[in-house]
């Protein structure tokens, strides 16, 4: 039960804003470094003098890296804490993004990217376990909305702002700067973020108490995978999310300079809209779905709506410029079904396992990521090799769009929690 004295207690609303917008902070960060290979990819490509399928695969070892340490970081967020592991990966993804500013090569690019998805991947799980903490459990979902509107604004700062940016200096130096603002970040995540607001003197509000002794990770972990409610919000991710990061974190830029005759800055500008309309629609599926107390219809309508906007470029559809940015905006305020699939792994296990169940949900986004970024930079090139880009493009297109029509049929399989626990 919640305690009304502490919630209506100005110190610690003052004190709950601070621990979450660090967090958060940390987490719009994440995202930033997420999209960024789309915006400079050409660069890439030069400074490195490497094809699309290496060019994918350097963007997606951020995804691999991320796809491999989210169950950790989940039962690292359940044992050690946010704060401990949002500390420490912070000083991770700067060192990561400095090496990757000063890479002479594509492979020391490669590895400075992937320290910095190792970093990084604290961020998303201490996040989710700081709302479950701190928030009483019927705002998880706006939250969620909240966390994922910052994060998209961080990804809108990597397309077309940076597209800018690197007019103005250039790509290694805005990677040099992002390695200063992980430092900082990582300091005023030990300075100020706490795990629990017992930690600081307040008693538990909305959360259980602090465990007294550490949560026994290996049987926690067991009955989070062997709960076959966790995994349909698995599946969704791989399909709808990874989809969508696929397209907006590599191949977006390229698709519409190659195959709509669109200038870089331009090219840009589409892929803000898009972010941006993912931000704007995590705001709202997470407000709705706490209001109607409904996870898996919300869930459904929009991922179906998501993968039939796909239909205009599946069909190449020749429209003029303002509907193309429309249409982008209009694809991104329907993919954030897919959010929903971390409160029902919340909901559908143990309170105290909300680390490991939302990281296992979690692992389905940056699989799924990982593996279409490098398939569709090989359909590339092979269409390339035979002189036919244009088809190669289609070839690509529809990978995605079947991986997001793939993503909508697996919430056939989601439970309905209607904003309850088990």
């Amino acid at each position: 039960m919640a305690n009304a004295a502490t919630v209506a207690d100005p110190r610690f609303v003052a004190v709950r804003r601070v621990v979450f917008g660090i967090v958060l902070a940390s987490f719009v960060l994440s995202f930033f470094h997420r999209t960024a290979p789309a915006a400079i990819a050409g660069e890439l490509a030069h400074a490195f003098a490497i094809n699309s399928a290496v060019l994918g695969t350097l963007a997606a070892t951020y995804f691999y890296v991320y796809t491999v340490l989210q169950i950790p970081v989940g039962v690292l967020a359940d044992t050690l804490g946010p704060r401990v592991i949002l500390a420490g990966g912070s000083l991770v993804a700067g060192a990561g993004s400095l090496a990757f500013a000063l890479a002479p090569t594509w492979e020391i690019a490669a590895a400075g990217r992937t320290l910095v998805g190792i970093g990084v991947s604290t961020a998303f799980i201490a996040i989710l376990k700081i709302s479950a903490v701190w928030f009483p459990a019927n705002r998880f979902a706006t939250l969620n909305g909240i966390t994922m509107f910052a994060g998209n604004c961080g990804a809108v700062i990597a397309g077309a702002p940076l597209a800018w940016m690197v007019t103005q200096t250039s790509w290694r130096a805005v990677f040099v700067g992002l390695a200063l603002v992980s430092t900082g970040l990582a300091a005023a995540t030990w300075r100020f973020v706490r795990d629990h607001p017992a930690e600081l003197g307040f008693a538990a509000v909305h959360a259980p108490p602090a465990p007294a002794h550490r949560v026994r990770w290996t049987r926690a972990l067991r009955q989070v995978l062997a709960n076959p409610r966790t995994w349909p919000g698995f599946f969704v991710n791989f399909g709808v999310a990874g989809s969508f990061l696929a397209f907006a974190g590599l191949w977006a830029v390229p698709y519409l300079q190659d195959v709509h005759g669109h200038s870089r800055a331009l090219a840009a500008q589409h892929a803000s809209l898009l972010l941006f309309g993912v931000a704007v629609g995590a705001l709202i599926v997470g407000v709705v779905s706490d209001r109607l107390g409904s996870r898996r219809g919300v869930m459904r309508v929009y991922a179906l709506l998501y993968a039939l906007s796909w239909l205009p470029w599946v069909l190449d559809v020749a429209w003029p410029l303002p509907a193309t940015l429309a249409w982008f905006f209009a694809m991104g305020l329907l993919i954030p079904g897919f959010t929903l699939s971390w409160t029902i792994a919340k909901e559908v296990n143990r309170p105290e396992h909300s680390g490991i169940a939302t990281s296992v949900v979690n692992v389905g986004i940056f699989l799924g990521t990982g593996i279409l970024q490098p398939l569709v930079g090989f359909v590339l090139d092979r269409g390339r090799a035979a002189g036919d880009v244009a088809a190669a493009w289609d070839r690509g297109v529809l990978i995605l769009a079947g991986a997001a029509a793939f993503g909508a049929l697996c919430t056939l399989l989601v439970r309905e929690t209607a904003g309850r626990r088990g």
